[in-house]
């Protein structure tokens, strides 16, 4: 049987409790809502912080509380963002990378507008610092993919070193200016990377459980949380995290996987 991983994103940078009031916003209650989907079958948590005010932020004491709550409790591993505010200079979107030396960390491989109304920028210059801090830290790249361009940057690190195979992929899909949410584009940014890559998926918002769907059938792994969707069906809000980690392990055992734990992910993503 296949395993699949589950990674958990509870937060992100946007989404408020005016929006779902069950998102967790400070600290303890990141590390206890992770815990709770770790034991509901995730294997990764993808970490965002938020500042007093619930505005996305890339304050290093804040990702330093939240882990060591994380690591106090369970061996779930731990993937940090790097763009978890438009704001953030070069290098305080690193600095935490090297203090918290978590298993994972997102590498979003090119520019692009964001929202239609800002943007969003990751610099060649800042791409190829990040690889190489990420390798003096021990960090695996989660290489997040929005449109097609960013996997030929991808293909372009790789050849010159920034990024070391073999590479993990995370395709976003449905962001606003970047491509849709469907099975289409899933099918075609995956027959782009480079064989012996692992890759996951995600749908925003709408989109969320068609993409699930098509990634395990597929044989890629899941991502799901209130980052990318506060809602659990039309009309009906999430009531937690672990609801959506709860019907993802449900999706999977249903196609004949099993759910990874956080040793299979080790496996999965060469980490061991």
């Amino acid at each position: 049987m296949s395993k699949t991983m589950i990674t958990v994103a509870t937060t992100g940078a946007w989404p408020t409790k005016k929006d779902n009031p069950n998102i967790p916003m400070t600290p303890r209650e990141i590390a206890d809502d992770v815990y709770e989907c770790y034991k509901a079958g995730a294997a990764i948590c993808h970490l965002h912080m938020r500042d007093d005010e619930g505005k996305g932020t890339m304050d290093t004491a804040r990702f330093e509380e939240t882990v060591g709550y994380i690591r106090e409790q369970c061996d779930i591993l731990i993937n940090c963002t790097t763009s978890g505010d438009l704001n953030a200079t070069d290098e305080t979107r690193q600095a935490h990378l090297k203090v918290c030396k978590p298993d994972l960390a997102s590498y979003d491989c090119g520019s692009m507008n964001w929202m239609h109304n800002s943007l969003f920028l990751n610099h060649p210059r800042f791409l190829e610092e990040l690889g190489m801090t990420m390798q003096e830290c021990g960090v695996k790249p989660e290489i997040e993919i929005f449109d097609a361009g960013m996997i030929y940057n991808s293909i372009h690190y790789l050849k010159k070193g920034v990024l070391k195979a073999p590479a993990h992929y995370q395709f976003v899909l449905g962001a606003a200016g970047g491509s849709a949410a469907t099975v289409e584009n899933l099918v075609y940014l995956k027959n782009l990377i480079p064989k012996g890559c692992t890759w996951g998926a995600l749908g925003i918002g709408k989109q969320h459980v068609p993409i699930m769907l098509a990634a395990v059938a597929m044989g890629g792994h899941l991502r799901v949380g209130m980052e990318d969707n506060v809602y659990y069906g039309p009309g009906e809000l999430a009531r937690s995290n672990a609801q959506l980690v709860e019907r993802a392990a449900k999706i999977i055992k249903t196609a004949g996987n099993q759910v990874a734990t956080p040793e299979d992910a080790k496996n999965i993503l060469s980490l061991n």
